[in-house]
């Protein structure tokens, strides 16, 4: 429609007129056999006026031809009239947000998720029906009104946080899950979660399907989403209305310590009961929840007792480290990157042991 006119949409009238032509009957008789006046009728052909229903009705009897044939018409018409005034007036302040989010977008093409139009303007309205606003500016308004949960953070663009949420949707929608209560999710995930730390120590290619299927067995559909600028966002949790819940994580500090933690500090926040309320967990974020959330994420990753018992031996060579990482059955980046952030080593120690992950 890019190229189109407004005038180059076809009324109905257009087609009433090629019909009066093939039969040979004038606006007058139609005008008689219809009930209406030689003017209604003209103003009909000229597109002036519309094609109601008591007309399509009187049409039918008039010319033998369906009524919804010139319903339809006349429903076509209006729809493209209307896509055509609704392309053509667009805000700048839309097409503003518009390019924002282009990172976001332009993985929301890749992943077939809309389909991809030269016009900035066909891409909005693309964008529109795939975030389910009549409106991107309506996006801020959404967020601010407590819409999901989001904690509070600096350097924070509500609309592209808006649209990582809903990819992160999206991708879960193709994974398939059990069907299970909460109460059965939760006993299942403690169960497993010995299981799911064992992965750390698998390449990233291999951990991740096997995070997914592991998760799946508890109900849960886990998926790495990619991250953007304008959402530092650590992990999403939530529970769609057909009772699917869903954990996103990122690999946006490519760390793997950084990782690993998150998963568990996010499986903390499920059984916490926060899927309940689409929960965004995002960085430097520090309140009671995020506290219980390290804590369990520490003590799961580590056990507790045995890690005390490391700090006071303070032997932290890498034999001493690996041997450690080992027994815990953990990656040795996450006990690195623990006694990095706990001051028992420099940021510079080891940093070259602490593994990488490619940032999908």
């Amino acid at each position: 429609m890019s190229g189109l006119s407004r005038e180059m949409i076809i009324h109905p009238g257009e087609t009433l007129k090629e019909v009066l032509e093939e039969r040979n009957m004038s606006q007058l008789e139609l005008a008689l056999r219809t009930g209406v006046t030689p003017k209604h009728i003209s103003t009909i052909l000229s597109g002036e006026r519309n094609i109601s229903v008591n007309f399509a009705k009187k049409l039918e009897y008039a010319l033998n031809i369906d009524a919804d044939f010139w319903m339809n018409l006349q429903n076509q018409y209006d729809k493209e009239i209307f896509d055509f005034d609704e392309l053509h007036s667009i805000s700048q302040d839309e097409i503003n947000i518009f390019k924002s989010m282009k990172e976001a977008f332009c993985f929301i093409v890749e992943k077939s998720f809309v389909p991809e139009i030269k016009q900035t303007e066909q891409n909005i309205l693309e964008l529109r029906k795939y975030l389910n606003v009549s409106n991107l500016t309506c996006i801020p308004s959404l967020v601010s009104s407590g819409a999901f949960r989001a904690q509070t953070t600096q350097n924070c663009e509500p609309c592209i946080l808006f649209a990582w949420q809903r990819i992160c949707e999206s991708l879960a929608e193709k994974i398939e899950t059990e069907n299970l209560s909460y109460e059965d999710q939760t006993a299942r995930l403690l169960k497993i979660c010995p299981q799911i730390k064992a992965l750390s120590v698998l390449p990233q290619e291999e951990f991740i399907p096997k995070l997914q299927e592991s998760f799946s067995s508890c109900g849960i559909a886990f998926v790495i989403a990619p991250s953007f600028k304008g959402a530092p966002v650590q992990g999403f949790i939530k529970t769609n209305q057909e009772g699917k819940t869903i954990i996103s994580l990122t690999f946006r500090q490519k760390r793997a310590d950084i990782f690993w933690f998150t998963l568990f500090h996010e499986i903390a926040h499920f059984i916490n009961g926060d899927s309940k309320q689409k929960f965004i967990d995002f960085e430097s974020v520090e309140n009671a929840k995020e506290t219980k959330a390290d804590l369990f994420a520490q003590n799961t990753l580590i056990d507790k007792a045995a890690y005390q018992s490391f700090i006071k031996a303070n032997d932290f060579t890498l034999h001493s480290i690996n041997s450690f990482s080992e027994s815990q059955n953990i990656l040795p980046s996450i006990l690195i990157g623990r006694l990095q952030k706990e001051k028992y080593l420099n940021w510079a120690d080891y940093s070259e042991q602490i593994r990488k992950y490619e940032v999908m």
